[in-house]
């Protein structure tokens, strides 16, 4: 199963970014998880642009490719971070989303905000967000390294288990699918 992973943040130090590729690092068998790195080289959202430029075609073919996703992003002034809002946004004319089983992860128990906002943006481009596989997990204030992230078994085994719920998500989004057509 191939999962693509986005972090709403551009820090370098970012927890979010940490998070998914610890993620991508103790995901199960048969599970690939790539983090998408170019959130912050896709160019200002223009609706009058005909065509799309190519890192944000390369955006949208990557999103369709994927079986599933999932979205880490923190919470500035209340709201999502203008990266990835900027980034779904140059998604809302085109059908990447659809369908497609979403994990919302969040790293502060604060940023009720973001994630509420995040939800109801990726709900209005029909994707199917995985109440099973959305998390919060308490780091922001913890001081945790990457590699602490990686050596906690309860941080990883909570990634393990959104990941696990993912897969079941889409598993029943394709039997489902099999059984219309």
């Amino acid at each position: 199963m191939k999962i693509l992973a986005i972090s709403g943040s551009l820090r370098a130090a970012s927890i979010n970014s940490m998070l998914l590729r610890v993620m991508a690092e103790v995901a199960p068998p048969g599970m690939e998880v790539r983090v998408y790195r170019e959130l912050g080289l896709l160019p200002l959202f223009n609706p009058d642009l005909t065509e799309l430029p190519a890192i944000v075609a390369s955006l949208r073919d990557q999103l369709l490719r994927a079986e599933a996703l999932v979205i880490a992003s923190p919470e500035y002034a209340h709201g999502v971070t203008g990266a990835i809002k900027n980034g779904l946004d140059w998604m809302v004319g085109n059908e990447s989303f659809i369908g497609k089983p979403v994990a919302l992860l969040n790293a502060s128990p604060r940023a009720t905000h973001a994630y509420a906002s995040l939800r109801e943006t990726i709900t209005v481009m029909s994707a199917q967000v995985v109440e099973a596989a959305s998390i919060t997990l308490p780091l922001l204030g913890a001081n945790l390294s990457e590699s602490a992230m990686r050596a906690d078994p309860q941080i990883c085994g909570m990634l393990r288990a959104a990941l696990l719920s993912l897969k079941d998500a889409h598993r029943s989004s394709v039997s489902a699918q099999a059984g219309i057509a």
